[in-house]
C-alpha cells in the first residue's frame, strides 16, 4: 500500500509528541504504537508525555498569552486564514492520514479536512465581529456598553473519531479570540494530531508568532485530569463519552472553571408515514453506518410507524446488503473498521445483550473474517427491533448497530426519541408541515440538534454544535459558540459633571 502521505505530512517511524508550537521533544513517558485499523499496520510511534512534560508546555501558554492577546483580532484571523490555506494544500494527505490512522472511509476523511477549512474561513471572519452591546443607562450622562476579552489558556481534550476536526472548531475560534492553545489528542491516532499541529506551527512561526500560542502534549488519561484541575486553565473543552465529561466537567467545576462539553449521543430518526422513504432509507443507512457507527452523531434508533415496519424493514435489509465493507482507502467502499479490538468487544458485547433482552434479528452482526480483513477490525453492520427501555437501547454504542422501534402516534414516537439519558442529534422524516413543526416545537425534540428531513449525522460549520443532557450542554462551531472562549465584562462611563448613583439611591456629604 502506498503510504507517501506519511512522509509528506513529516512523519516517521518513530514522532515526537510534545510541541510548544514548532519546537519538539520527546516525552518521558512510555512509548505506545498507532495501528491502522485498516490492516493492523503500525504506522508510527510516540512517546507519553509525564506531568513535567505537561508543565513545560502550560508554562509556555501562559508565558505567550500576554502577546498574542495584544495582537489586533483581525491580524490574528489573518494568521488563521493562513493555517486554513495550509490545510487546503495538505488536504489530500492529511485526508489520507485520518482515513488510515482512524478507519473512516476515505471520503469521510477528507470532508473532515474539509471541516477544518471551513472553520477557518468562519474564524476569518469572526476576527472582525467580535462585538459586544450597548444598554442605556438609567442615569444621566451616562453610557453602559459590554465587550469580550480572551481566557487565556484554553485546553482541548479531543477524540478518536474526529481526531482533527473537532480540534480546529475550538483552535481557530480560540485563536481569533486571543487565547491560547494546548491540545491533547485521543492517544488512539496520535500521528493525525502531529501533522495537524507541524503544519499550524510553520504558519505561525512564519508570522512571527510567540511558541506558546500552539502547544500539544500526546498523553494518557492522567494528563487529561491534569488540564481538567489545573487552576491556569480558565476553560477546558472537552469531547468523548458522558463518563468520561462528568469526571472532567466535576474536576473543573471544583475550581469554578469554565468546561465546553461535548459528550454521548443516542440520536434518533423518526420516520412517519408522511415521509420520502427514499431520502429516509439513505439518511439511516449513513447515520447508522457512516465511520462504523463511531460518530457521537450516528443514529441508533429508528423510530418508524407500525404502517410502515414491514416495508422499512424490507427497504433496510436491501440497502445494507449492497454497502461495501473494506479498507478505508479504497474509494468503492461504504464502510471502514472500527478503530480497536476493544471497540469490536464493545460491539460483541451489545449484540449479545441486545439479544438477551429480547431483541428481534433484522441484520446480524459479526467480525469479518478474510485477507482483507485481516486487522480484526472490521464488522457486519447490524439491525435489531427493539424496545427502548431496553438498557442496551439506553446506553451509547460506538458501532453500527441500529436499533428499530415502532410507533402509533407523532406524540408516543417523540416520547421515545427523548426518553433516554443522551439529547445530541434528532431527525424526522415527514412532508406533512404540522408533524415536522411539532417536532421543532417546544413539546418536540429535546436534543441540541433536530433536523427535519436530512439524518443525524453531520453538520455545518455555521450553526452552534452541541447537545443537551448527558451530551453536556456545550457549543461549538458557528452562531455565538465564540462567547464560550471569551469573558464578558460590562462598562459604564459617566461623562457627566454628577455622580448619580443607580436605583435613586442619595448620597450627599
Amino acid at each position: 500500500m502506498n503510504l507517501d502521505f506519511l512522509k509528506a505530512l513529516g512523519l516517521a517511524d518513530h514522532n515526537q509528541g510534545i510541541a510548544i508550537g514548532g519546537n519538539w521533544s520527546d516525552g518521558a513517558g512510555k512509548t505506545i504504537s498507532s495501528h491502522s485499523p485498516a490492516d493492523g499496520r503500525c504506522i508510527g510511534t510516540v512517546n507519553l508525555a509525564t506531568e513535567a512534560d505537561y508543565h513545560k508546555v502550560i508554562e509556555a501558554a501562559q508565558k505567550d498569552f500576554s502577546a498574542w492577546r495584544n495582537m489586533p483580532a483581525p491580524k490574528r484571523g489573518e494568521i488563521v486564514r493562513q493555517i486554513g490555506e495550509a490545510f487546503r494544500k495538505h488536504k489530500d494527505d492529511l485526508g489520507a492520514l485520518v482515513s488510515y490512522e482512524m478507519g473512516k472511509s476515505l471520503q469521510e476523511g477528507l470532508g473532515e479536512v474539509q471541516e477544518m477549512i471551513d472553520i477557518a474561513d468562519f474564524a476569518v471572519g469572526l476576527s472582525r465581529q467580535l462585538h459586544g452591546l450597548t444598554m442605556h443607562s438609567e442615569r444621566p450622562s451616562h453610557r453602559m456598553y459590554e465587550q469580550w476579552h480572551p481566557l487565556g489558556v484554553v485546553g482541548i481534550i479531543s477524540a478518536f473519531n474526529f481526531p482533527v476536526a473537532v480540534w480546529s472548531w475550538n483552535a481557530f475560534l480560540a485563536w481569533v479570540c486571543g487565547d491560547v492553545c494546548i491540545w491533547k489528542p485521543s492517544e488512539k491516532t496520535p500521528l493525525s494530531a502531529i501533522a495537524c499541529q507541524k503544519i499550524a506551527a510553520e504558519v505561525f512561526e512564519a508570522n512571527q508568532v510567540p511558541a506558546g500560542v500552539s502547544g500539544l502534549i500526546i498523553g494518557d488519561a492522567e494528563i487529561g485530569k491534569l488540564m481538567a484541575a489545573d487552576q491556569r486553565i480558565p476553560l477546558v473543552s472537552a469531547t468523548g463519552s458522558s463518563r468520561m465529561g462528568k469526571s472532567v466537567g466535576a474536576a473543573v467545576g471544583a475550581r469554578l472553571g469554565k468546561s465546553l462539553l461535548e459528550l454521548g449521543g443516542n440520536n434518533a430518526m423518526i420516520i412517519s408515514p408522511n415521509a420520502d422513504l427514499n431520502i429516509a432509507i439513505v439518511g439511516a443507512l449513513f447515520g447508522a453506518v457512516g465511520t462504523c457507527g463511531q460518530r457521537c452523531t450516528s443514529t441508533r434508533r429508528l423510530i418508524v410507524h407500525e404502517s410502515m415496519l414491514e416495508e422499512v424493514k424490507a427497504k433496510l435489509s436491501s440497502a445494507y446488503g449492497q454497502l461495501k465493507i473494506g479498507n478505508p482507502l479504497d474509494e468503492s467502499n461504504h464502510v471502514g473498521p472500527l478503530i480497536d479490538q476493544d471497540a469490536v468487544n464493545t460491539y460483541l458485547k451489545a449484540i449479545q445483550q441486545a439479544k438477551e433482552e429480547g431483541a428481534e434479528v433484522i441484520i446480524d452482526g459479526k467480525v469479518l473474517e478474510g485477507d482483507q480483513y485481516s486487522s480484526g477490525c472490521y464488522v457486519q453492520p447490524a439491525v435489531f427491533l427493539v424496545q427502548n427501555d431496553y438498557k442496551i437501547v439506553q446506553q451509547e454504542t460506538f458501532a453500527p448497530i441500529l436499533y428499530l422501534i415502532s410507533y402509533s402516534t407523532l406524540e408516543e414516537a417523540i416520547h421515545i426519541q427523548n426518553d433516554v439519558p443522551q439529547g445530541l442529534s434528532s431527525a424526522i422524516m415527514t412532508l406533512n408541515m404540522r408533524e415536522a413543526e411539532q417536532f421543532l416545537s417546544v413539546n418536540g425534540s429535546d436534543c441540541g440538534i433536530a433536523n427535519v428531513n436530512i439524518g443525524t449525522s453531520g453538520a455545518e460549520i455555521g450553526g452552534a454544535f452541541g447537545g443537551e443532557k448527558e451530551t453536556g450542554g456545550g457549543r461549538e462551531s458557528g452562531s455565538d459558540a465564540w462567547k464560550v472562549y471569551m469573558r464578558r465584562q460590562t462598562n459604564t462611563i459617566n461623562y457627566g459633571s454628577d455622580l448619580p448613583l443607580a436605583q435613586g439611591i442619595k448620597f450627599d456629604l
